[in-house]
């Protein structure tokens, strides 16, 4: 039986580990059960990532609450 074959090479894991090691931050949260896929359905409606959706957010009420 054949292998599948991966088309994501060993060589670019190991780039995009080392590329977020060294350029990202992670951030986790816990929402209530239910909640997630209320934002999901919410990021999803604006074709966002959740991640994004979220980063959206964040950033709009820092401006809103630096104009302030």
């Amino acid at each position: 039986m054949d292998e599948k074959k991966s088309r994501y090479t060993q060589a670019q894991n190991k780039a995009t580990q080392k590329y977020q090691r060294e350029n990202l931050e992670q951030i986790n949260f816990r929402v209530k059960k239910g909640e997630k896929e209320h934002y999901r359905n919410a990021a999803a409606s604006m074709g966002l990532s959740m991640a994004q959706f979220f980063i959206n957010a964040a950033d709009d009420y820092i401006e809103r609450e630096a104009g302030k």
